[in-house]
C-alpha cells in the first residue's frame, strides 16, 4: 500500500510520539511537551468510567513512549460541549474524544447539534463495552422476564414504574425500546445518577430498571435486588444462570454501554491507523485488561470500522425509539 508524502509525514510524526508501536524503539526520546502532548477530551466528570479509561490509556502511552497525555474533562449539555470541542479541534492527530454511549443517544435526541456525528468525526477504536441488565425490586413477584411482562400487563397502565439515570440515557432508551417491543406501559422515574436510581429500586420506591452489570453485581449477589435478564449475546461470568433477552424470548437489538476513541474529521488516515495500532496493543496488556475488568468494561479493540458501524447502527435504533416515544430533552 502506498502512502502519499503528507500521509507519510503524519505517520512518522505519530510513530515518533508513540515510540512503542510495533517495530519501533521504546527508547525514542519524547518530543517537547508543546508539540508532543496528546489531548484526551472526556465529556464526563472525573471519576466516571470514561474518565478512568482515558487516564488509564493516557498513563500507558506516557509509560511506553515518555510523551505526555493531558486528560481534559469538558462537562455540560449531557456531553455535547466536550464532543463539539473535538469536532472543532485541529485535524493534527493530537486531540481525541473519549466517546461513550451518549455520543449516539445525543444524535438521536437532538436535531440542533452544532456538529454532524458522522461527518465531523473519524472513528479510531472501540475500547470496550459494559453489558446492560434488567433488575427488579425483591417485592416484584416475577422471577423471569416473561413473568415480569405478564405481571405488568395485568396491572392498570403505568402502575408499574422503572428508574433511569436521566431522560435520554441509554438506560431510559433501552427500556423504551423494550416497552415498544412488548406493548407494555410503565412510568419512567428519571434520576440524576445511577447510584440514586439503584438505591430506590432496592428500597422499593421504584420497581425496575436497566442498569450496567458492574453497578448491579454486588446488590444482586447480596440479595438486595434480582436480575431477570442480561442484554447481551452471552451470559455474564458472575451470573451464569441469568438468561439473555434472546433466551428469554425477546429478540431485541443487543445494547451495551460502550466506550471508544474518535478524532476530528480529516486527520490523516496514516495517523489514525498508527494510533489505532498502538491502542490495540495497549488493550492487550494484562494490567490494562485487569484495570478495565475492575471498571466493569470488557476490552474490545479492532479496526475503526467496528466503532463506526456501532455508532451508525445505534443512531438509527435510537432515532426510531425516540420518535415513537416522542422523547424530548427539556
Amino acid at each position: 500500500m502506498s502512502i502519499d508524502r503528507p500521509g507519510l509525514v503524519a505517520l512518522m510524526a505519530l510513530l515518533a510520539l508513540l515510540g512503542a508501536a510495533s517495530g519501533f524503539s521504546q527508547t525514542t526520546p519524547p518530543l517537547p511537551a508543546s508539540s508532543a502532548a496528546l489531548q484526551f477530551i472526556v465529556p464526563s466528570s472525573p471519576g466516571t468510567t470514561g474518565d478512568q479509561l482515558a487516564r488509564l490509556i493516557g498513563a500507558k502511552i506516557t509509560q511506553r513512549t515518555g510523551s505526555p497525555v493531558m486528560v481534559d474533562n469538558r462537562l455540560g449539555a449531557g456531553g455535547l460541549i466536550g464532543i463539539d470541542a473535538v469536532a472543532k479541534a485541529a485535524a493534527d492527530g493530537k486531540t481525541y474524544l473519549f466517546s461513550a454511549t451518549a455520543f449516539s443517544t445525543l444524535a438521536a435526541l437532538r436535531n440542533d447539534l452544532p456538529y454532524d456525528p458522522i461527518k465531523n468525526f473519524a472513528p479510531v477504536v472501540l475500547l470496550g463495552t459494559s453489558p446492560l441488565v434488567f433488575v427488579v425490586n425483591n417485592n416484584v413477584p416475577a422471577q423471569n422476564l416473561k413473568e415480569f411482562v405478564d405481571y405488568v400487563g395485568k396491572q392498570r397502565p403505568n402502575a408499574v414504574n422503572y428508574a433511569s439515570p436521566g431522560v435520554g440515557s441509554v438506560h431510559h432508551l433501552t427500556m423504551e425500546m423494550f416497552l415498544q417491543h412488548t406493548g407494555l406501559q410503565m412510568t419512567h422515574v428519571p434520576y440524576k445518577a445511577s447510584a440514586n436510581s439503584l438505591t430506590d429500586i432496592v428500597a422499593g420506591h421504584v420497581q425496575s430498571g436497566f442498569v450496567v452489570l458492574q453497578t448491579a453485581t454486588q446488590l444482586v449477589q447480596s440479595g438486595k435486588m434480582r436480575m431477570l435478564a442480561i442484554m447481551g449475546t452471552s451470559h455474564a461470568a458472575q451470573f451464569p444462570n441469568t438468561p439473555t433477552f434472546i433466551e428469554s424470548g425477546f429478540t431485541l437489538p443487543v445494547i451495551n454501554a460502550w466506550f471508544g476513541i474518535s478524532a476530528p474529521a480529516n486527520v490523516a488516515p496514516a495517523t489514525l491507523n498508527a494510533f489505532n495500532a498502538e491502542i490495540n496493543q495497549i488493550l492487550k496488556l494484562p494490567d490494562v485488561q485487569l484495570g478495565m475488568q475492575k471498571m466493569g468494561v470488557n476490552p474490545a479493540g479492532g479496526s475503526a470500522d467496528k466503532l463506526e458501524a456501532l455508532v451508525k447502527n445505534e443512531i438509527k435504533i435510537w432515532s426510531q425509539v425516540v420518535k415513537k416515544a416522542e422523547i424530548t430533552l427539556e
